[in-house]
């Protein structure tokens, strides 16, 4: 399954790093915090979010969304697979996990991320520079 137009979307946003954490996930974070993990193999689920507690129960009534496991009592979702949600309520989605991180960052590290963008935003940023490769997951049953 092709992950790239959802980790395009991820690293597009501010202050965004990522890292394969866990044997095999693709997590996606924002000082230091994790805002979005992907499976690489093949997994019971295709993303897993923060959500907006008072969205929460209405999500994970949805087809194709469920209480992420182990996470699920911080009102984490996992969406099964790409074809769960159109590619704009996921996007709607990772963008709502992004702020609900980032505003639980302390304030401290939030000026500190927001003054060191200030200090290179004129300068070429390495990841900038250089084009990052494919990255492909497959969830359970999916070909590879």
């Amino acid at each position: 399954m092709d992950i790239e137009w959802v980790r395009q979307h991820c690293l597009s946003l501010p202050y965004t790093t990522e890292q394969i954490q866990w044997g095999n996930d693709l997590l996606f974070k924002v000082g230091g915090k994790m805002f979005a993990g992907m499976p690489l193999e093949p997994a019971p689920v295709w993303i897993t979010l923060k959500a907006d507690p008072e969205e929460f129960a209405e999500l994970v009534e949805r087809q194709g969304v469920i209480p992420a496991p182990y996470m699920a009592r911080a009102k984490w979702i996992a969406i099964e697979n790409e074809r769960a949600l159109p590619r704009d309520e996921v996007f709607r989605l990772v963008n709502k996990s992004y702020e609900l991180v980032f505003a639980n960052l302390t304030k401290k590290l939030q000026a500190e991320l927001t003054a060191g963008a200030k200090r290179t935003s004129g300068a070429a940023s390495s990841r900038g520079t250089k084009k990052p490769g494919k990255i492909r997951a497959h969830t359970k049953g999916s070909k590879k």
